[in-house]
């Protein structure tokens, strides 16, 4: 995944979590409509793997993964 992509996902968890919605897909549809299919499904497993990053809660331990 590109930097400048993986920077806007984390901004846009960060405006996620102070109720800036708006903001924070103004930020991350761009770059996620600009991602070819590699980078796609690259963005795709890092936010199943960072969905607490966005809630600020605590990922369920038993929880399943994307399959591959």
């Amino acid at each position: 995944m590109r930097p400048t992509t993986l920077r806007a996902l984390k901004r846009a968890a960060e405006l996620t979590r102070q109720n800036r919605l708006t903001e924070a897909v103004l930020i991350a549809e761009p770059v996620i409509l600009a991602a070819d299919s590699c980078e796609g499904d690259e963005i795709l497993y890092w936010l199943a793997d960072h969905v607490t990053d966005f809630t600020d809660e605590k990922r369920d331990a038993t929880a399943t993964t994307l399959p591959a």
